[in-house]
Order: structure tokens, then sequence, then C-alpha cells
């Protein structure tokens, strides 16, 4: 406000005095004019300075580099005023030097008593008339704004720069945490804004920025920061005006905050040489070179270097109007161009070093001291170079600084309360909260307080309404990670409390409309807000999650793969086929019979071979033609050449039918051969088909054809938010298959296992370690494919914090010490192994399903057996049905003939005789009637037994029966038939009857013999059977009981159920005077 009101009356002030002398100071510049006109080129430098000492220099340097300079049409002049500290008589001093000098650049000095209104008044008059000013002294960030002041360029450094230098000394140091205290002021803001710029995505980090105001009770905002518990930094640096450094130390050494503490102040506060200075204090100063002498020289020189430029420049030289011309409001035409070409002059090995100016005008390079306050004196310890080229981003800024030179020796340093090893700069945290998450094996979690000393810790579930605990659910926690974090608690002497995350997820980000700042969830999120100091769980490292967090080395080193459900080990019934392709089975079967085949045929055209056909089963010589029989009668077949292959491919033996032939003989060793290369190759592969044998996945890996290209059906997911969703989120490649799983994925892994396990879900992706305990557990279960989008786990803590060092350094020693696999071997594989070891450690036994298919192939065989047998039997039944009628009629015609011969019987009685008995048989064998037969016993059966209903299904065909018998009349309830003595059978002619009938079978004994009278008594009569039709009238009754020897004849109602039919010896006829009476040696009876 006093500035603007000086500025005011300025203005006031000339405007009025402008009219008065206007006419007396145009004569007067037409005659400065006229004094100018002349060869050589005038240059003037207008100095506002603080004192003649520096009036003196400018002018004494001014006439040095002229008597030097190689340009001598180039007259070199200076003119100078003392800096008042009225703002508006130093304009009205500008206006009167700059009109009659032609003055085309200022130097201004340090201003009066350190008022920065000096620098503002020249500046104000410099960017109205366009005319560059050079300052010395001034160092006020707020001049580097070329929004107020556009044409200062300054040799010094502004105070801001400092923050570089503070940043290379920390890092130099190797500190990464710092608290900033800066006033509350413009100046103390733009220095925070630089430092906090600096550390941005660097390796220290600002824990708390504190802005004091100038009301500030020190004491309290000191002890505050000291104090809290959150932060760990024990490295302060304060910025603070003059007047409140003494305050501000005072408070400190109060405190007592000196050991274990490192403190920064800034070169204002320095400057005051406060009684408060305390030994180990840090700062940085300008280098002492920059003195006011110095720089003045330095300016000077730049000035004339860049007018040297404009020598060429006709135009320039000609100008004859002042380029501070107050008269008027017209700014001078070439002041821009003056300007942009001092910020273009470079100086090399100037009074106070190399000069260069950035776009803001403010010198590049520039030398700094760093001080430590050591026996309250002021020792150098170490230098820095700073180079402040234009920058605006912290990359690039750092990537500045990393080319300075910093001069630093430890050794020399005294830090406060006198020690000589240098402090840690942080507070290590005895009390850590840690959050975790159930996951097992890592962290297994179950509900209540009761845990188990030495195996369990407690760690409860905080309930939250919105950011707000309002409760907790007890748990007990083991695993993994618990006896690793028992571990590092045992050995870096730590407490810890142990809780579960609230949402129980492990931490993902959304981006805010902004697209800069992130909000996360989970664990992640309870690290960043302060609500846990350190997350220790089966933590992915990723790159997403260490822009915002920092991780340990690496604990657990894995990858991500899939876990499906084992596809059933399904032996099908044709299991026992397959060591050999359809083709080949194909071709062996084929083989078989062709070999079998050619064999036939090698044997049977060759000469050798002896084939004939063998005589027809019991043919005798006076049946007709019979074929005679080789010696040998087992000759080759077609059926016997089938057997002979089977046999050898089979190794069942050969029993028969083996070739006789040489050339069948030699087919039959290559044959063996074949076979026996046929029968080893197949239970090779039989054995690694099936003793061998291990179940499949459905799926091979994450290039499955079903993964990247995703089928109804098939589904397949991982847990949401976590590093693997993250993980298939950012690869490119996999983007179809983060689309096809962003819907289905599940909040935990249990609840995915769980599905797997019941299949509701075919794959489920996660990491390895899970994967693999969860497979050993489980033997329904396995992992699929290889690892992919391998990484580790770590500890997490926020970003710089004290524990990463002292934690990563621990993990690595365990791991040198082989204690990380231990705690593989006892929660991930062991428990797993008890239950699967048969999986690994001993082959594959065969069981029932694997070789079903041999059992069914055996009892197919059988059935089969069975069923040729039945069609056998049936056919040889057949067959001997036919061959006996035969044989029967056969007989007959022979016992005839020999009869006929015998008795010298005429011909047409044989002829009469014979015809109706051939007739009969005739007639027997092709009536389809059922007969009522009777069948040899092997041991003969003295009783039989029949049923009604088993006599009601025959219809017999009744023959007049010739018997010597007494026959009673029928009564209404029975019918009795007497026999009184042996009975004669007499064939007769049949006789058509039109009532029911019955037909009895009658069959030779093959054990009994004939008369003596018999011709054939001498020999034994094979089995033979006869049919003969007994008449048995309707009114006689069916149900007889009949004694056939010569007893008397037994009865039995026709109301009897059953009956039984004895004989106790053979039927002996009286006779056989002729064929008629056919003589029955013995027979056996059989109703059927």
């Amino acid at each position: 406000m006093n500035f603007l009101w000086y500025f005011l009356n300025f203005f006031l002030h000339h405007s009025v005095v402008q009219l008065q002398y206007t006419e007396s100071y145009e004569t007067s510049f037409n005659k400065t004019v006229d004094l100018f006109e002349f060869e050589n080129l005038y240059v003037t430098i207008l100095g506002a300075l603080t004192n003649n000492e520096h009036i003196q220099t400018l002018n004494e340097h001014t006439n040095r580099l002229y008597r030097a300079s190689v340009h001598q049409e180039i007259y070199l002049a200076s003119q100078s005023f003392i800096l008042d500290s009225n703002p508006l008589l130093i304009a009205l001093k500008l206006c009167e030097i700059g009109n009659t000098s032609h003055a085309k650049a200022i130097i201004a000095g340090h201003g009066f008593d350190g008022n920065d209104l000096t620098l503002t008044a020249i500046s104000y008059v410099s960017d109205f008339y366009h005319v560059p000013v050079l300052t010395i002294a001034s160092r006020e960030n707020l001049f580097s704004d070329k929004a107020l002041y556009s044409y200062i360029v300054r040799l010094v450094p502004p105070y801001m720069y400092e923050a570089d230098a503070w940043f290379s000394i920390l890092r130099s140091l190797k500190y990464s945490k710092v608290v900033l205290i800066y006033s509350q002021d413009e100046e103390g803001r733009m220095v925070a804004s630089r430092f906090q710029m600096l550390t941005e995505e660097s390796d220290i980090q600002i824990e708390r920025t504190e802005e004091y105001e100038s009301t500030a009770n020190f004491t309290s905002v000191i002890s505050n920061l000291t104090s809290e518990d959150r932060l760990l930094s024990r490295v302060f640096i304060i910025h603070a005006k003059p007047e409140d450094i003494d305050e501000c130390l005072s408070a400190i050494v109060h405190l007592q905050h000196l050991k274990g503490f490192v403190w920064i102040v800034n070169e204002r506060a320095l400057s005051t040489n406060s009684s408060f200075m305390f030994d180990g204090l840090l700062a940085v100063r300008l280098h002492s070179s920059f003195t006011e002498e110095n720089l003045l020289i330095d300016a000077t020189t730049v000035l004339i270097e860049t007018f040297y430029k404009f020598i060429s420049h006709t135009l320039f030289w000609n100008e004859k109007k002042p380029a501070i011309n107050c008269s008027t409001i017209e700014p001078w035409k070439y002041g821009k161009e003056v300007y942009s070409k001092i910020l273009e002059t470079d100086v090399v090995n100037g009074t106070t070093g190399n000069i260069q100016f950035n776009e803001e005008g403010d010198r590049v390079e520039s030398l700094y001291e760093i001080i430590n306050i050591q026996n309250k004196q002021m020792k150098v310890v170490g230098t820095y170079r700073t180079n402040t080229t234009t920058c605006h981003k912290s990359v690039l800024c750092r990537q500045i600084i990393d080319k300075t030179e910093l001069q630093l020796d430890e050794n020399d340093i005294v830090w406060p309360s006198g020690e000589r090893r240098k402090p840690d700069g942080i507070r290590t945290r005895r009390n850590v909260s840690v959050v975790t998450i159930h996951e097992t094996p890592f962290i297994i979690a179950r509900a209540g307080n009761d845990c188990e000393v030495n195996k369990e810790v407690p760690c409860p579930r905080l309930r939250k309404n919105g950011s707000v605990v309002v409760g907790h659910d007890d748990f007990c926690c083991r695993g993994y990670c618990i006896d690793l974090l028992r571990e590092l608690s045992k050995e870096l002497s730590f407490v810890y409390t142990l809780h579960l995350v609230a949402d129980n997820k492990y931490g993902s980000f959304e981006k805010d409309k902004d697209d800069k700042h992130k909000r996360w969830d989970g664990m992640i999120g309870e690290l960043i807000g302060y609500e846990a100091d350190m997350i220790i769980a089966p933590l992915t490292i990723s790159p997403e999650r260490a822009e915002d967090i920092e991780f340990t080395k690496p604990f657990k080193y894995q990858g991500i793969t899939i876990l499906v459900k084992k596809s059933t080990n399904t032996s099908n019934l044709a299991s026992f086929l397959q060591p050999f392709k359809e083709a080949l089975w194909m071709m062996v079967l084929l083989s078989v019979h062709v070999v079998a085949v050619v064999l036939y045929l090698l044997d049977r055209f060759s000469p050798f071979g002896r084939f004939r056909f063998s005589p027809r089963p019991g043919a005798e010589r006076g049946d007709g033609p019979v074929i005679e029989a080789n010696a040998e009668d087992d000759a080759l077949n077609l059926s016997r050449a089938l057997w002979f292959t089977w046999g050898v491919l089979l190794n069942s033996g050969i029993g028969e039918g083996t070739p006789r032939s040489f050339s069948a003989r030699v087919l039959g060793m290559v044959w063996a051969g074949f076979a026996m290369i046929m029968v080893a190759s197949y239970t090779a592969n039989l054995a690694a088909f099936l003793v061998l044998d291990r179940p499949e996945t459905t799926i091979s890996g994450i290039n499955d054809a079903r993964l990247r290209n995703p089928q109804d059906g098939f589904t397949y997911a991982t847990v949401k938010g976590s590093s693997v969703d993250m993980y298939f989120k950012r690869q490119v490649e996999f983007s179809t298959m983060y689309r096809t799983m962003e819907s289905i994925n599940y909040l935990t892994a249990e609840d995915a296992i769980a599905d797997l396990k019941a299949e509701k879900l075919k794959a489920f992706i996660w990491d390895s370690p899970r994967l693999e305990y969860e497979a050993a557990q489980d033997c329904d279960l396995i992992t699929a494919g290889e690892l992919f989008g391998r990484s580790s786990y770590g500890i997490a803590l926020r970003k710089r914090d004290a524990w990463i060092n002292p934690l990563s350094h621990m993990i690595l020693s365990f791991h040198e010490k082989g204690f990380m696999e231990s705690l593989d071997n006892v929660w991930i594989f062991s428990k797993g192994m008890k239950q699967c070891s048969d999986r690994s450690s001993t082959p594959a036994t065969l069981g029932v399903s694997n070789m079903l298919g041999v059992f069914l192939l055996v009892a197919g065989g059988i059935f089969a057996g069975f069923f040729l047998l039945a069609i056998e039997i049936a056919f040889k039944r057949r067959k001997d049905k036919r061959d006996k009628e035969v044989e029967v009629s056969r007989t007959a015609l022979v016992h005839w003939r020999k009869k006929i011969e015998k008795e010298n019987s005429c011909f047409l009685l044989l002829f009469s005789t014979v015809l109706p008995f051939l007739s009969m048989i005739t007639e027997t064998r092709q009536s389809r009637t059922r007969l009522l037969q009777y069948y040899e016993r092997r041991t003969r059966r003295r009783h039989h037994t029949l049923d009604n209903a088993t006599l009601d299904k025959f219809n017999f065909i009744c023959v007049p029966l010739r018997l010597d018998e007494r026959r009673l009349e029928p009564s209404s309830s029975q019918t009795n038939l007497h026999v009184t003595s042996s009975k004669d059978f007499t064939v007769c002619k049949p006789v058509e009857l039109s009532s029911p009938t019955r037909r009895v079978r009658f069959q030779f004994d093959k054990n009994d013999k004939h008369e003596q009278n018999d011709d054939r008594s001498t020999k034994k009569y094979s089995t033979h059977r006869v049919e003969f039709q007994i008449p048995i009238q309707k009114e006689v009754n069916p149900w007889l009981n009949v004694d056939c020897s010569s007893s008397s004849a037994k009865t039995r109602s026709i109301t009897t159920q059953k009956i039984d039919i004895n004989h106790n010896g053979p039927i002996h006829p009286p006779s056989m005077t002729s064929y008629t009476d056919l003589v029955i040696v013995s027979a056996n009876v059989v109703f059927t």
C-alpha cells in the first residue's frame, strides 16, 4: 500500500511538471542529440546502486572493458545514482538520467535495508519502457514471475532454488522421509512448491508439510510434529522468515529434540546469526564469491557482451530517442530484442563463475556452500553447484539435478548433541498395525476368540459404517504369513496388532474424474489411509500397486495357473484295445483268416499233404458206396486251419490239425514269428496305456482354445479386484478372456473353488501357491498347464516407510537360511502329500475298471459258447431223428428180407405185409401231431409219473389191437382192464378212426438180448427206436396201471391225478412165426 501511494504521488507530480519542462526539455534534448553526433557508437549503462563504492566499481570496470575491448568503435559509459528508500524518488531519478544519458540497460543493486520496493519501482519503469534490468542482489522468488516482472534478469539465484540443494543433500545422506515447515507467505509457498515437485516420484517422501502463521507458537508446532505417532521422519527442513528464526530455534532447544534429529534451515534464517543456533544445525548459503562487487562486474560484462551483438545493427545505433523517455508513454522499440540477447549471452569463467540464464531470466549455474554449526561457528562442510535450467516436471528437474555437483563429506559434519554418527533420520515404530485377509494356506481364519497359544493370533475383523468403525468380529488366524510375521517380529523387535480387512478385498482402484488420483479399497486402501501400517498377506507385487505403495523384497515367488477338476480316468470297455489302432486290429484279424485259408490251400494241393475226406461216422461197407478214410484222421481242413492260426496267435497250444506239407509248415513258422512280434508289441503298449495311465486335464493351459475363444457352457473366472484380475485387464492379448470373466469373477477364492468342486465352474485362474495347495488337499483337483504371469508376494508398506529396508534384509536372510522353504513344506506341500502321495510316489495299478472290457469279452465268449451249444444240440437232435428213422426203416427191411428168404415166403405175402408197415413209418414221420414218446434211460427207471395236463396235450392214432384179454364194460366212474396173460402184439393195417386217439412209443433197450431162436441173438443191438401204433378205444379209460409181467393187472380209478406204469421184467412174445408178429425182447414203456 505504501508503494502504491508513492507511485500515485509520482505520477501526479510527473504529470504536473511534465507540462512545465516540455519546452526546455526539448531544447535540452536537441542539444544532447547534437552532442552525440560523431563517429563513435556510445553505450550508457544506468546504475541504481547501493553506495558510492559500487558506483566506482561500475565506472572502473566499464572503462577497463572499453580499453580491453576489440570493438573500440563502441564507447562505453556508465551513469549511476544511489538508491533511495523512497520508490517515488527512485522512479524520478530513472526518468531524469534516462532522458539525458540515452541509457539502454539498468543495473540494480540491493535495496535500502533489504526493502524490496526499490527493485519494484525500478521494474515498473523498466516494464513500462521495455528497458532490461540486471539485478545483482534481489533474490526474492516473486521476481521470477514474468507475468509481473517481464524485463528483470538476475545474476543471483532466487531463494526457492535452495530446494534443489536440500534435495541433493537428502539423497546424499540417504534420508527417505522429511518434514517441511515453511512460512505462510509467497516466499514460503514457492519454496515448498519447488521442493514438492522435486520429491514427486522420487525416493524421498515428504511426510508432512506444515505452513505456520506469523502468530504461530513454534513450541506447539514442533512438539506436535515430533510426537505424532504416524510421522516417522526425524529430518526437518525449516524455511522461516528472519524475524521468526529465533523463536523457532529456541523451541527446538527447549523441547530437547536434538539427539537423533536432523535440522536444516534456510539461508535467510542463517544470515541473522541468531544466538539460538545450536551445534549440528545444517544450512545452505550462496557461495562467498557472490558479493555485490563481483556480481556488478559480471553484470557489466554481460551487458557489454550483449551490445557487441548489435555492432552491425545500424538502425539500433541510429536511434535518436532515449530508451527511457518519461515525456511519452511510448516504450523503447528495441527493448524486447535487447532483453532476448541478454538471455542468450553466456559468460564463461566470470568473477562468480559461468553465467547463463534460463527462460525466466534467472541464473542457471550457482554455487552454494553447505554450512554446519560447530561450536557456535559456521563451518563449510561441502559445496553444491546447482543447475536451474527451466523445468516444469519433477522428472526433468531431477535429471538436471543429477548433472549437478555435490561435494559433502559426512565425517566432517557434527550432528545435534555433538553426535558424530549420522542419525537414522526416522523413528522406528515398535507398535505396528498389520492388516491381512483370509487366504488359505497363507492366512487361515476361524471365528472365535479362543486362539491356541503359539499357533494362532487374534485377528478381529472390523465392522464399518462407511469409514466409521462400529464394532468387530473375533477371529483367530494361523498360516504361512502368521509364522513369517512372528519370526520378523522376533528378529526386528517390534510389536504388532493384526486385523482382517473389513471389505475382504485385496485392493483395487478407481480413478477420479480428473483421471489423476486413485481411490483404493481393500487392504491397500487401509494402508494408504493410515488405518494400517503394514500388509502381510499373499499380496502380489504389481506395477499398479507399486505406484502408490512400496513392497519389500519378495518372500514368495509364484505365478498364475489354472485349477480344474480332474477328469475321471474312465477306462472304457475297449481299453484293452488301446495299444493298437483300429486299422491295425483290422489288419491282424484279416491276416488270421487269410493265413488260415492259405494254409488250407497249401496242405490241400500239396502232394505231401495226404489230404483225404474222412468216412461218414457209423458207415458200414454193406451200406452202399463208402469213401475209405485216410490213415491219418486229423487231416488239415479249413476249420482246423483257422483253429491253428488263432491258436498260434493267442498262444493257446495246438492239439490237432497241424500242417502236414512242407510249404504249409514254412508259412506256419512265419505266422508264429508274426504272432510273437504282435503279442510282444501289444503287451508293451498295454502296460504304457494302462499301468502308466494318468488322468488328463480338461484344458491344456492358458493358450487352450476354450479359454481364448470362450464357448457356451465352459465358464472360468478369478477373484474380482485381485492382482490376477488386473493382470488380465492390462494384457491386451487376454482382453477377450477378461471380458468373459468380468461378469463371472468371484469375491473370494473359497467361493470359486467350492463351485469348481461342484462343477458349476470349469476352471479357476489364481495364484499358483494357493492352487497347488488345493490340488494337494483334494486329489480330484489338478493344476493345468504351465505357469504364466510370473510375479511374487511381498510385504506392503507406505512409500518410503522406515521398515522397508529392515524387513527386506530380514526376508533375504530367511531365504538364505532356508526358513522360507520350510514354510513352503509345512503349509503348502506336506499336508496335501499325505492324502495324494500315491499319485506321485508309486505308479498307477490296474483295477477292475481298467480291465473290465476283457472280462466282458470272456463273458461274451461264454454266452456265445452256450448259444452255439444250443444250436448244435438242436441241430444234432434233428439230424439224429432223421438218421434213426432211416435206420429203423433200413433195419426193418433187412430183417424182413431175411425172414422172407428163410421161410421162402411168397412175394405177395411179403409185399402185402411190408408195404403197410412202410406206409405206417412214413405217415408217422410226416405227421405234425405231437407224439407221446418213450426215451431210453441209462439207469433204468422203474417209476414214471404223468399228470392229466401232460396227457391231454397229445392226440393218439389208434390201430386195431389183438390181445388175449378179458374186457370189462366201463362203468360211469371208471374202466378197469385186466390182463391175464402175456401179450402178443400183432401189427395190422391201420384203420381210420374218427374218435380221439392216443399214440404210444416203445423203445428197445440196448442191454437186452433176443431169444435163442432169433438169428440176431448173438449181437448186441444199438439203441433203436421203433414207433408202434397201439389202439386204445375212446371208451377205454386211458389212465391205466399196467403190470407187464404175468401177474394180475392192477387198476386205478380214473379220478386219480397221476399214473405209475411199472414193469418188472421183459415182455416175451411166444414166438415169431411170421413177420407180422413183432418180437419185443425188452421194452421200457415211458409216457411223456
